[in-house]
Protein backbone atom coordinates (compact mmCIF):
# COMPACT_ATOMS: atom_id res chain seq x y z
CA UNK A 1 0.00 0.00 0.00
CA UNK A 2 1.22 3.31 -0.98
CA UNK A 3 0.35 6.80 1.05
CA UNK A 4 0.45 9.98 -0.18
CA UNK A 5 0.01 13.69 1.70
CA UNK A 6 -0.69 15.98 -1.27
CA UNK A 7 -3.36 14.83 -4.04
CA UNK A 8 -1.35 17.82 -6.64
CA UNK A 9 1.92 15.54 -6.65
CA UNK A 10 0.01 12.07 -7.12
CA UNK A 11 2.03 9.48 -9.26
CA UNK A 12 0.11 8.42 -12.64
CA UNK A 13 -0.36 5.05 -10.97
CA UNK A 14 -2.15 6.48 -7.95
CA UNK A 15 -4.95 8.67 -10.04
CA UNK A 16 -7.83 7.30 -11.64
CA UNK A 17 -8.35 5.06 -9.13
CA UNK A 18 -12.15 3.66 -7.96
CA UNK A 19 -12.03 6.30 -4.31
CA UNK A 20 -13.29 5.43 -1.30
CA UNK A 21 -13.97 8.60 1.08
CA UNK A 22 -14.35 8.54 5.10
CA UNK A 23 -12.63 9.14 8.07
CA UNK A 24 -12.91 5.18 8.98
CA UNK A 25 -11.73 5.82 12.54
CA UNK A 26 -11.93 2.28 13.96
CA UNK A 27 -11.85 0.82 10.71
CA UNK A 28 -14.59 -1.57 11.61
CA UNK A 29 -16.90 -4.11 9.80
CA UNK A 30 -19.33 -1.08 8.68
CA UNK A 31 -16.24 0.42 7.14
CA UNK A 32 -14.70 -2.76 5.87
CA UNK A 33 -18.08 -3.91 4.03
CA UNK A 34 -17.92 -0.20 1.88
CA UNK A 35 -14.43 -0.46 1.50
CA UNK A 36 -14.87 -4.24 0.35
CA UNK A 37 -17.47 -2.59 -2.37
CA UNK A 38 -14.93 -0.31 -3.47
CA UNK A 39 -12.61 -2.73 -3.67
CA UNK A 40 -15.04 -4.90 -6.34
CA UNK A 41 -15.55 -1.82 -8.24
CA UNK A 42 -12.03 -0.73 -8.69
CA UNK A 43 -11.10 -4.94 -10.13
CA UNK A 44 -14.60 -4.67 -11.98
CA UNK A 45 -12.90 -1.40 -13.78
CA UNK A 46 -9.54 -2.33 -14.20
CA UNK A 47 -8.86 0.51 -11.58
CA UNK A 48 -6.66 0.70 -8.13
CA UNK A 49 -8.36 1.12 -5.43
CA UNK A 50 -7.76 4.50 -3.17
CA UNK A 51 -8.51 5.38 0.01
CA UNK A 52 -9.00 9.51 0.49
CA UNK A 53 -9.17 9.93 4.71
CA UNK A 54 -8.16 13.35 6.68
CA UNK A 55 -5.81 14.19 9.95
CA UNK A 56 -6.21 15.12 12.22
CA UNK A 57 -9.81 13.47 12.67
CA UNK A 58 -12.14 16.80 11.70
CA UNK A 59 -14.13 16.31 14.82
CA UNK A 60 -10.64 17.01 16.62
CA UNK A 61 -11.00 20.32 14.70
CA UNK A 62 -14.35 21.48 15.09
CA UNK A 63 -14.15 20.26 19.23
CA UNK A 64 -10.93 20.46 20.63
CA UNK A 65 -12.01 20.31 24.40
CA UNK A 66 -13.89 16.83 23.98
CA UNK A 67 -12.28 13.38 25.65
CA UNK A 68 -9.84 11.83 23.51
CA UNK A 69 -12.12 9.56 20.67
CA UNK A 70 -9.76 8.18 17.91
CA UNK A 71 -10.00 4.18 18.16
CA UNK A 72 -7.93 3.97 15.67
CA UNK A 73 -4.88 6.57 15.52
CA UNK A 74 -3.52 7.65 12.09
CA UNK A 75 -0.85 5.14 12.68
CA UNK A 76 -3.01 2.33 13.26
CA UNK A 77 -5.66 3.11 10.80
CA UNK A 78 -3.31 2.93 7.76
CA UNK A 79 -2.66 -0.77 9.09
CA UNK A 80 -6.65 -1.65 9.34
CA UNK A 81 -6.97 -0.11 5.67
CA UNK A 82 -3.86 -2.04 4.16
CA UNK A 83 -5.59 -5.52 5.52
CA UNK A 84 -8.53 -4.27 3.64
CA UNK A 85 -6.45 -4.79 0.29
CA UNK A 86 -7.06 -0.72 -0.20
CA UNK A 87 -3.46 0.23 -2.89
CA UNK A 88 -3.44 3.80 -1.83
CA UNK A 89 -4.27 6.08 0.61
CA UNK A 90 -4.29 9.95 0.21
CA UNK A 91 -4.25 11.34 3.50
CA UNK A 92 -4.88 15.47 3.59
CA UNK A 93 -4.40 17.38 6.32
CA UNK A 94 -7.62 18.49 7.58
CA UNK A 95 -7.39 22.58 9.09
CA UNK A 96 -9.24 25.41 9.32
CA UNK A 97 -8.55 26.19 5.26
CA UNK A 98 -9.17 22.68 4.30
CA UNK A 99 -12.51 22.73 6.07
CA UNK A 100 -13.48 26.05 4.49
CA UNK A 101 -13.24 24.79 1.04
CA UNK A 102 -16.36 24.91 -0.88
CA UNK A 103 -17.97 21.49 -1.59
CA UNK A 104 -17.33 22.47 -5.27
CA UNK A 105 -13.82 23.11 -4.94
CA UNK A 106 -13.42 20.31 -3.06
CA UNK A 107 -14.93 17.74 -6.24
CA UNK A 108 -13.10 20.09 -8.64
CA UNK A 109 -9.95 20.68 -7.14
CA UNK A 110 -9.31 17.04 -5.55
CA UNK A 111 -11.52 14.65 -6.77
CA UNK A 112 -11.30 15.41 -10.42
CA UNK A 113 -8.50 17.31 -11.14
CA UNK A 114 -5.79 15.66 -8.23
CA UNK A 115 -7.24 12.03 -7.82
CA UNK A 116 -8.80 11.96 -11.42
CA UNK A 117 -11.23 9.83 -9.85
CA UNK A 118 -12.88 6.86 -12.01
CA UNK A 119 -15.42 6.46 -9.12
CA UNK A 120 -16.25 7.59 -5.64
CA UNK A 121 -17.32 5.31 -2.44
CA UNK A 122 -19.48 6.63 0.03
CA UNK A 123 -21.45 5.79 3.46
CA UNK A 124 -24.80 7.31 3.70
CA UNK A 125 -24.01 9.72 6.09
CA UNK A 126 -20.92 11.78 3.82
CA UNK A 127 -21.18 15.11 3.61
CA UNK A 128 -18.40 17.63 3.43
CA UNK A 129 -17.17 20.96 2.17
CA UNK A 130 -17.90 24.49 4.17
CA UNK A 131 -20.29 24.26 6.48
CA UNK A 132 -20.75 20.04 5.35
CA UNK A 133 -22.72 21.55 2.30
CA UNK A 134 -21.61 19.29 -0.23
CA UNK A 135 -23.41 16.08 -0.47
CA UNK A 136 -23.01 12.60 -3.22
CA UNK A 137 -25.22 14.79 -5.10
CA UNK A 138 -22.48 17.13 -5.51
CA UNK A 139 -20.24 14.94 -6.81
CA UNK A 140 -22.94 13.49 -9.18
CA UNK A 141 -23.58 17.17 -10.46
CA UNK A 142 -19.80 17.38 -11.26
CA UNK A 143 -20.63 14.26 -13.92
CA UNK A 144 -18.68 11.77 -11.27
CA UNK A 145 -20.07 8.33 -11.07
CA UNK A 146 -20.46 7.63 -7.06
CA UNK A 147 -22.07 4.66 -4.97
CA UNK A 148 -23.57 5.71 -1.61
CA UNK A 149 -23.51 2.25 0.37
CA UNK A 150 -26.06 2.31 3.45
CA UNK A 151 -25.21 1.67 7.23
CA UNK A 152 -24.75 -2.18 8.41
CA UNK A 153 -26.47 -3.17 11.15
CA UNK A 154 -26.31 -6.37 13.64
CA UNK A 155 -28.81 -8.33 14.34
CA UNK A 156 -30.63 -6.32 16.60
CA UNK A 157 -30.68 -3.73 13.46
CA UNK A 158 -28.46 -1.24 15.51
CA UNK A 159 -25.99 0.47 13.24
CA UNK A 160 -22.10 -0.65 13.39
CA UNK A 161 -20.47 2.96 13.92
CA UNK A 162 -17.68 4.36 15.53
CA UNK A 163 -19.76 5.92 17.98
CA UNK A 164 -21.18 2.71 19.24
CA UNK A 165 -17.43 1.16 19.88
CA UNK A 166 -16.49 4.92 21.76
CA UNK A 167 -19.50 3.87 24.12
CA UNK A 168 -18.72 0.09 24.42
CA UNK A 169 -15.31 0.88 25.42
CA UNK A 170 -15.89 3.77 27.98
CA UNK A 171 -18.01 1.10 29.97
CA UNK A 172 -15.17 -1.68 29.37
CA UNK A 173 -17.30 -3.84 27.14
CA UNK A 174 -14.12 -5.01 25.41
CA UNK A 175 -15.72 -7.82 23.79
CA UNK A 176 -18.87 -5.97 22.33
CA UNK A 177 -16.63 -3.64 21.32
CA UNK A 178 -14.09 -5.78 19.16
CA UNK A 179 -17.41 -7.61 17.56
CA UNK A 180 -18.36 -4.28 15.75
CA UNK A 181 -14.96 -3.65 14.64
CA UNK A 182 -14.12 -7.23 13.69
CA UNK A 183 -10.28 -7.72 15.08
CA UNK A 184 -8.95 -7.00 18.29
CA UNK A 185 -8.79 -3.25 19.60
CA UNK A 186 -5.16 -2.11 20.71
CA UNK A 187 -3.89 0.40 22.39
CA UNK A 188 -0.25 1.39 21.37
CA UNK A 189 2.59 3.60 22.77
CA UNK A 190 6.04 4.00 23.43
CA UNK A 191 7.23 2.57 26.54
CA UNK A 192 8.34 5.56 29.10
CA UNK A 193 10.24 5.36 32.76
CA UNK A 194 7.46 5.68 35.83
CA UNK A 195 8.37 6.34 38.99
CA UNK A 196 9.54 2.63 39.97
CA UNK A 197 6.09 2.39 42.10
CA UNK A 198 5.00 -1.20 40.43
CA UNK A 199 8.64 -2.19 40.84
CA UNK A 200 8.95 -1.80 44.71
CA UNK A 201 6.06 -3.43 44.71
CA UNK A 202 6.39 -5.84 43.19
CA UNK A 203 4.97 -6.30 40.11
CA UNK A 204 6.99 -3.94 37.40
CA UNK A 205 5.02 -2.72 34.70
CA UNK A 206 5.71 -1.29 31.28
CA UNK A 207 4.20 2.30 31.04
CA UNK A 208 2.95 4.22 28.33
CA UNK A 209 0.40 7.47 27.71
CA UNK A 210 -2.81 6.67 26.20
CA UNK A 211 -2.61 9.89 23.75
CA UNK A 212 -5.52 10.50 21.55
CA UNK A 213 -6.72 7.27 21.52
CA UNK A 214 -10.28 7.09 23.45
CA UNK A 215 -10.01 5.68 27.47
CA UNK A 216 -11.53 2.84 27.94
CA UNK A 217 -13.16 2.23 31.46
CA UNK A 218 -10.71 2.96 33.91
CA UNK A 219 -9.52 -0.32 35.79
CA UNK A 220 -7.38 -3.71 35.62
CA UNK A 221 -7.95 -5.68 32.66
CA UNK A 222 -6.29 -8.94 31.48
CA UNK A 223 -4.07 -8.06 28.35
CA UNK A 224 -1.88 -9.38 25.37
CA UNK A 225 1.01 -7.27 25.25
CA UNK A 226 3.54 -7.33 22.43
CA UNK A 227 6.41 -5.50 22.25
CA UNK A 228 8.69 -4.05 19.23
CA UNK A 229 10.50 -6.06 17.24
CA UNK A 230 9.09 -9.66 18.49
CA UNK A 231 5.95 -11.65 17.16
CA UNK A 232 5.02 -13.39 20.65
CA UNK A 233 2.19 -11.95 22.57
CA UNK A 234 2.82 -12.13 25.83
CA UNK A 235 -0.27 -12.09 28.62
CA UNK A 236 -0.50 -10.07 31.35
CA UNK A 237 -2.60 -7.41 33.54
CA UNK A 238 -2.72 -3.89 32.90
CA UNK A 239 -4.06 -0.65 34.82
CA UNK A 240 -5.48 1.82 32.57
CA UNK A 241 -6.81 4.90 34.33
CA UNK A 242 -5.30 7.31 36.67
CA UNK A 243 -3.90 5.62 39.57
CA UNK A 244 -6.07 6.71 41.87
CA UNK A 245 -3.75 5.73 44.85
CA UNK A 246 -0.95 7.41 43.89
CA UNK A 247 -0.10 11.51 43.08
CA UNK A 248 -1.25 13.85 40.32
CA UNK A 249 -3.75 11.70 38.35
CA UNK A 250 -2.29 11.31 34.33
CA UNK A 251 -4.15 8.57 32.27
CA UNK A 252 -1.86 5.86 31.52
CA UNK A 253 -1.45 2.56 30.77
CA UNK A 254 0.73 0.73 33.38
CA UNK A 255 0.91 -3.01 31.61
CA UNK A 256 2.51 -6.14 34.06
CA UNK A 257 3.60 -8.53 31.56
CA UNK A 258 4.22 -11.83 33.62
CA UNK A 259 6.92 -14.01 33.57
CA UNK A 260 9.29 -11.12 31.69
CA UNK A 261 12.21 -9.22 33.04
CA UNK A 262 13.36 -6.93 30.57
CA UNK A 263 13.90 -3.21 30.00
CA UNK A 264 12.22 -2.21 27.13
CA UNK A 265 12.15 1.71 27.72
CA UNK A 266 11.73 3.48 24.55
CA UNK A 267 9.81 0.97 22.38
CA UNK A 268 6.68 0.28 21.26
CA UNK A 269 4.30 -1.78 22.87
CA UNK A 270 1.19 -2.98 21.77
CA UNK A 271 -1.40 -3.51 24.33
CA UNK A 272 -4.93 -5.64 23.82
CA UNK A 273 -7.33 -5.36 26.38
CA UNK A 274 -9.06 -8.76 26.90
CA UNK A 275 -11.19 -8.63 29.97
CA UNK A 276 -11.98 -6.19 32.08
CA UNK A 277 -11.60 -7.48 35.85
CA UNK A 278 -12.81 -4.46 38.24
CA UNK A 279 -12.49 -0.80 38.27
CA UNK A 280 -9.91 1.31 39.93
CA UNK A 281 -9.83 1.51 43.61
CA UNK A 282 -8.40 3.17 46.59
CA UNK A 283 -7.15 0.64 49.03
CA UNK A 284 -6.43 1.47 53.07
CA UNK A 285 -3.33 0.37 52.51
CA UNK A 286 0.06 -0.93 50.27
CA UNK A 287 -0.36 -5.05 51.89
CA UNK A 288 -4.38 -4.06 50.91
CA UNK A 289 -3.25 -3.56 46.84
CA UNK A 290 -0.61 -5.87 46.88
CA UNK A 291 -3.22 -8.77 48.23
CA UNK A 292 -5.64 -7.37 45.30
CA UNK A 293 -3.06 -6.90 42.59
CA UNK A 294 -1.89 -11.23 43.16
CA UNK A 295 -5.57 -11.73 43.02
CA UNK A 296 -6.09 -9.73 39.42
CA UNK A 297 -2.90 -11.32 37.90
CA UNK A 298 -4.57 -15.05 38.94
CA UNK A 299 -7.65 -14.17 37.34
CA UNK A 300 -5.51 -12.48 34.48
CA UNK A 301 -3.50 -15.81 33.79
CA UNK A 302 -6.56 -17.65 33.95
CA UNK A 303 -8.80 -15.88 31.40
CA UNK A 304 -5.50 -15.63 28.92
CA UNK A 305 -5.10 -19.51 29.62
CA UNK A 306 -8.84 -19.95 28.55
CA UNK A 307 -8.81 -18.13 25.35
CA UNK A 308 -5.72 -19.81 24.51
CA UNK A 309 -6.64 -23.44 25.05
CA UNK A 310 -10.86 -22.95 23.63
CA UNK A 311 -11.36 -24.47 20.78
Amino acid sequence: MQIYYDYKTLPDSARGCVVAIGNFDGVHKGHQFLLEQARIKAREQNAGFAVLTFEPHPRKLFRPDEPPFRITPSALKLERLEACGVDYVVQLGFDWDFASQAAEAFVSDILINGLAARHIVVGNDFCFGQLRKGSPQTIRDAGLDITVVEKVCDDGDSALSSTRIRQELRHGNIAAANKILGWDWEIRGEVVKGDQRGRELGYPTANMSLGDCVHPAYGIYAVLAQIEGEENWHPGAANIGIRPMFEVPVAQAETFIFDFNREIYGKTLRVKPVQKLRGEAKFNSLEELITQMEKDCAQARQIITNIVTSP
